[in-house]
């Protein structure tokens, strides 16, 4: 359980406590509904992180797009308020840049939200397959997430699936992934962080 649900949960708790008392439980209803639903969405299940030259999906949610972009390919992940919200490493090795970028908070199913919408770009480089990779991810805030949350900062060392930090309510996951990579994922497939195989080092 990320601590963020627990605050949440225990404001809203206090609240309907009170007007419970001042009034009954009725009027208190949509509280006790709206902690309960705060504990549920803020939940974070370990996952089984599968081993090989692959990148794991950063992100719960459903794949929307899946193109060429920049030289590789590019897969967006989309968020909706009942996928966990933990996003995770897609290989493991060392952070070299966290940047954040201010911008709009258009519905994040969109394909402008990529590019328009407040965002922070992590950048992670290790060893897969006894060479040097490179994955660029983007956590990106949506028209309800306004707030996006990174644990790690540059030189930080990663895991495979480690937890990297979460967006609030709603959002989008960009992967950008270089030439060297096969996407093994299509538009309409449901990815899990961590667990989820979205790509695998061409042969």
């Amino acid at each position: 359980m990320v601590i963020y649900g627990i605050y949440y949960a225990a404001a809203l708790l206090v609240a309907a406590g009170a007007l419970t008392y001042l009034t009954s439980w009725v009027w208190a209803l949509p509280f006790y509904i709206l902690a309960a639903f705060c504990l549920y969405f803020f939940r974070d299940p370990n996952r089984e992180v599968p081993a090989g030259p692959v990148a794991v999906s950063p992100a719960d949610g459903k794949v929307v797009v899946v193109k060429p972009e920049n030289g590789g390919q590019r897969i967006s992940i989309f968020l909706n308020v009942f996928d966990v919200h933990v996003n995770r490493t897609p290989i493991p090795g060392r952070v070299l840049d966290v940047r954040y970028q201010e911008g709009q908070f258009l519905v994040a199913s969109k394909e402008e939200a990529s590019h328009s919408n407040e965002q922070n770009t992590i950048t992670v480089e290790g060893m897969v397959a006894g060479e040097p990779r490179r994955i660029v991810f983007k956590q990106i805030a949506g028209l309800i997430a306004r707030r996006i949350i990174c644990y790690k900062k540059a030189g930080d060392t990663v895991a495979a699936g480690e937890r990297v930090g979460l967006i609030k309510f709603g959002s989008r996951v960009d992967v950008q992934l270089g030439p060297e990579w096969e996407v093994v994922v299509h538009v309409g497939q449901r990815v899990s962080a961590g667990s989820s195989v979205i790509a695998r080092l061409k042969s």
